[in-house]
């Protein structure tokens, strides 16, 4: 039997107003998901809240510590906009 692929869930806290001061890095932030997702590593993502205050992302295929170096190159992370960032495993059932 293979063993199954490692997922993990990221998860984002956002700043206050995150729908207006993410504007400059927006469009930024969707390509790096775009590209995640292309490779065949992202399988979920998605804001959370109305008005936004956080983000989620399910990765597959990438060990914890490649989910979370994809996380630092975020633009959101970069610019300061992520106030809190967990990654955990996710067992998908």
């Amino acid at each position: 039997m293979t063993e199954p692929e490692e997922t993990h869930l990221l998860l984002y806290k956002y700043v206050q107003d995150m729908a207006e001061r993410r504007i400059p890095y927006r469009e930024a932030h969707l390509a790096q998901i775009n590209a995640a997702r292309d490779a065949g590593h992202l399988v979920i993502a998605g804001g959370l809240g109305d008005p936004v205050a956080g983000g989620a992302l399910g990765f597959k295929g990438l060990k914890r510590a490649e989910v979370e170096a994809w996380s630092d190159e975020d633009p959101y992370w970069r610019a300061g906009l992520v106030v809190e960032r967990i990654v955990e495993p996710w067992k998908l059932v």
